[in-house]
């Protein structure tokens, strides 16, 4: 299943992308696509449902980001094997992680903020874990049957606040716009490989991410577990993996973002997101 949000900010209803790629309204089966939904029961009660007796919703509604109520994002950093290099960095012999501000969650095609002061604003084209059940000190070959589902994930970056304003990596991942989550989340048994999948991340039309999880250090089901002894993981937790090589950072001179600019990303079988820059505003 392809499980969505529509609606205005803070208004949005639960919706089903169907077969024939049309928003189906789900209100009168779930209250919303939260931690409770993702449940495996409820889950399977969705999958009995036939997508054919839920109403169609009409024209095209402003998508908001495909999981509501997430406690937390425990995003994954340096785990592409050529994004490490690009970084100057060894490759990890663990996984890093560090926390995304859940206020920095948006809708898929929402515009980015640039923040204030910012100088290096950076894209991240992510594969995002979606976590199903409470997770806590698991061990690896347990960890699918508490993945809800994936979703692409922007990792959106201030370079200057993560790198050289000291300090852990949270205060440039944090702000405002800074997590396009969606358009959908696609539950696990439509993925049958997460560690397969092409990504890529495109800047005014230009190509800039084109790689695969199949470079992913650390695989998914590894990196549940990981966190999963460091901190219980709650249903509708979203866990970004790691972005692959291609990031403005590691072009010389730098490609950062600006202004105007438009971001194209994907993973395969996922969707699509497009988001336009702007600048701050109050």
């Amino acid at each position: 299943m392809k499980l969505l949000r529509y609606g205005p900010p803070g208004q949005e209803k639960p919706g089903l992308f169907d077969r024939d790629g049309r928003i189906r309204d789900l209100s009168g089966a779930v209250h919303d696509i939260d931690g409770a939904a993702l449940a495996s029961s409820e889950l399977d009660r969705l999958r009995r449902l036939d997508p054919a007796s839920f109403p169609l919703v009409p024209g095209t509604p402003r998508l908001g980001p495909c999981v509501a109520g997430v406690s937390k994002i425990v995003a994954i950093g340096l785990n592409y094997r050529l994004h490490a290099q690009e970084a100057g960095a060894a490759i990890p012999t663990e996984p890093i992680f560090f926390m995304k501000a859940p206020s920095s969650i948006c809708g898929p095609n929402d515009d980015v903020m640039t923040p204030k002061g910012s100088q290096k604003l950076d894209y991240e084209v992510e594969l995002g874990i979606v976590i199903g059940s409470p997770t806590r000190y698991i061990a690896v070959h347990d960890a699918p049957k508490h993945i809800a589902g994936y979703c692409v994930v922007n990792d959106v970056s201030e370079r200057e606040f993560q790198i050289e304003r000291l300090g852990q990596w949270t205060k440039g991942k944090s702000a405002d716009t800074f997590c396009p989550i969606g358009p959908w989340l696609v539950t696990a048994d439509e993925v049958p490989d997460p560690g397969k999948l092409a990504l890529w991340t495109e800047v005014n039309g230009e190509r800039r991410q084109n790689s695969n999880t199949a470079d992913l250090i650390f695989g998914v089901d590894h990196i549940v577990s990981y966190v999963s002894h460091f901190m219980t993981l709650l249903p509708g937790d979203v866990i970004p993996t790691g972005t692959p090589s291609g990031v403005g950072m590691g072009f010389k001179p730098p490609k950062f973002l600006k202004p105007g600019d438009r971001v194209r990303l994907s993973v395969e079988g996922l969707g699509e997101q497009n988001q336009r820059i702007i600048a701050f505003s109050e």
